[in-house]
């Protein structure tokens, strides 16, 4: 009975020890966190920003717009340094570890595009990075490269018309990629252990001028009962097979006006099997938003559709999925939550209004709104409870293009020059 009893509380200290260690260390392994939703549901985080709250504040090489990562408590962010496209490596005190760079670095066009804008990518055994020069490579956690390859040397120059925005997800097997603009556009897995070439698939639609240029990045997902990638972009989502590429599922019908220069840009966020699909152009008041089912096979375009707006969008922040709701920051800082199975508002608010526009993508932390605007105001806002409540407005003194992060009660803000990380004081309720 005793052995019975020192077993039984051995697994209750297990079970207990798992839960606490899944509240306070969770790793952020891609851009919008390791379920695609862009929240998490645990943690005490900062209310504002300021001397307390700042932990440390690290200067990087260079502008980049990338958003950072988080594993093993190790964070790895990319930037361009002494002229190269370059991954760095953070401990949890700000100090950089190690620096890998590659080739030359191909500058952004756009005030707010780098050539660093897609985020890396880990499994916790390798980091995946890609760059608007094509490089995309595999790093081990000690800084030095797996493998290394160029994209644009081996499937030519891409043609959006602004800095690309996709950046590269893991499969159990493939680190993968898509390329969305006029021309031969694909979806394409690559061997996590040596970079080989394993499928690539095309993707490619007869839509209107620029419809076809897509900055999102694939989401990894269950369909059928087995792993797959959903792609939005070029006016349609897709779902194909992780295995082959083969395509699964697919659905269109989101632009019935054949409207001109509508690149996708904003991801889907899936909630409960339907895709919140955030279209049209919001930053010119023409602002469409699609829910679509996920179930079935085949083309679903005439039957999977089950709502549509044509009075609330965002063009560029992704929407967010938190505990069975979306919430969206729009480009001029108008906040709105939605019920994903029905496209009802639920509440609707809105941020201080200024002059700059909405380019990061919020976060949501237990119930705090993170919202960086593109000037380098970020604010915090409480959603818990049906309720908006904005805390505070928070000037960083650079701009900020890539998303908070969360990650042990910490938020990483990623400005244009200098990471920081910012912690809830102790007197914070």
């Amino acid at each position: 009975m005793r052995a019975f009893r020192n077993i039984a509380l051995t697994i209750v200290l297990s079970i207990a020890f798992t839960s606490i260690a899944s509240t306070t260390h969770a790793d952020w392994p891609s851009w919008r966190g390791a379920d695609n939703s862009g929240s998490i549901h645990q943690g005490t985080y900062p209310s504002a920003i300021n001397e307390e709250t700042i932990r440390w504040k690290t200067p990087l090489p260079g502008k980049g717009c990338s958003t950072p990562i988080v594993v093993n408590e190790t964070i790895y962010v990319t930037a361009p340094e002494n002229g190269n496209d370059s991954l760095l490596s953070v401990d949890w005190q700000g100090k950089i570890n190690w620096t890998t760079s590659f080739g030359p670095e191909v500058k952004g066009k756009h005030r707010n595009g780098s050539g660093s804008n897609a985020s890396p990518v880990s499994d916790g055994k390798a980091i995946y990075v890609y760059f608007k020069s094509g490089t995309f490579a595999a790093v081990e956690p000690d800084g030095s490269i797996r493998w290394q390859t160029n994209i644009v040397e081996r499937f030519g120059k891409d043609t959006l018309f602004w800095d690309h925005g996709t950046s590269p997800v893991l499969t159990d097997q493939y680190a993968v990629l898509a390329r969305m603009h006029k021309g031969e556009s694909w979806v394409a897995a690559f061997d996590k252990k040596t970079g080989e070439l394993a499928w690539k698939v095309a993707r490619n639609y007869e839509v209107p001028v620029e419809c076809d240029h897509g900055y999102t990045s694939p989401l990894v997902i269950q369909h059928g009962g087995k792993e797959a990638l959903l792609v939005w972009g070029a006016e349609h989502v897709t779902v194909h097979n992780a295995e082959d590429g083969s395509t699964l599922w697919s659905c269109g019908g989101f632009n019935p006006e054949s409207n001109k220069l509508w690149p996708a840009i904003a991801m889907p966020v899936i909630v409960d099997g339907v895709a919140v699909i955030a279209f049209g152009r919001n930053d010119r008041k023409l602002p469409l938003m699609f829910g679509v089912k996920l179930n079935g096979s085949g083309d679903v375009t005439t039957t999977n559709h089950i709502w549509q707006r044509d009075d609330i969008s965002t063009f560029v922040p992704s929407p967010v999925a938190y505990r069975g709701r979306v919430y969206l920051v729009r480009d001029r800082g108008e906040v709105e939550c939605i019920d994903p199975a029905t496209g009802k508002t639920i509440w609707t608010d809105t941020l201080p209004k200024g002059r700059s526009s909405y380019y990061a993508s919020p976060l949501i932390a237990n119930g705090m709104l993170y919202a960086a605007r593109e000037d380098g105001v970020l604010f915090v806002a409480s959603v818990k409870d049906d309720e908006f409540k904005l805390l505070s407005e928070n000037e960083m003194g650079e701009p900020v293009i890539g998303s908070p992060v969360p990650e042990q009660n910490n938020i990483l803000i990623r400005g244009e020059k200098h990471l920081y990380c910012v912690q809830a004081p102790t007197s914070q309720p």
